[in-house]
């Protein structure tokens, strides 16, 4: 499947994907509800066979949190990038992967300790780096760290 069937199939999949290109890669920002079950089938579909998840990462866009997702299919070579959006800053949270990729596990353990995002059946949903008693979200652009003083 080359890069524009791929884009006309999470179209359909999803009508309420907001595309988005770039030189480097094509993303879609995808509504959380749909998320879980979009990377399901893209994963398991053989002429998609995303099944190569190599980056995972939080981004605070200041009214919204954000979880971008970067996917590859070694078997045809296409990569996407996906992103979900939540306005929920005082409880962020969107769906697990950790069940279709085992390596999101850490990963999602890193974007909860550093910016807050719980990840909904996540086997192990603690932090990961700071200390359990850590107040507050290190990579949130309301931090505030009197100690330390840090400022961004």
């Amino acid at each position: 499947m080359d890069i524009e069937k791929l884009k006309e199939r999470i179209l359909r999949l999803i009508p309420d994907a907001q595309l988005e290109e770039n030189k480097q890669f094509v993303s879609f920002v995808i509504p959380t509800v749909n998320f879980h079950s979009l990377l399901e089938n893209l994963k398991s579909s053989e002429d998609t066979a995303m099944d190569f998840l190599f980056c995972l990462s939080g981004v605070d866009m200041g009214k919204e949190l954000m979880v971008v997702y970067h996917l590859s299919s070694i078997k045809h070579g296409h990569e996407i990038v996906l992103k979900v959006k939540t306005a929920d800053r005082e409880n962020p949270a969107v769906d697990t992967i950790s069940d279709l990729f085992k390596s999101a596990e850490f990963h999602e353990r890193e974007v909860y300790d550093m910016f807050g995002i719980r990840f909904n059946n996540h086997p192990d949903m603690r932090r990961i780096f700071l200390d359990e008693n850590w107040k507050g979200f290190p990579c949130r652009k309301d931090y505030v760290d009197e100690i330390n003083i840090i400022e961004l």
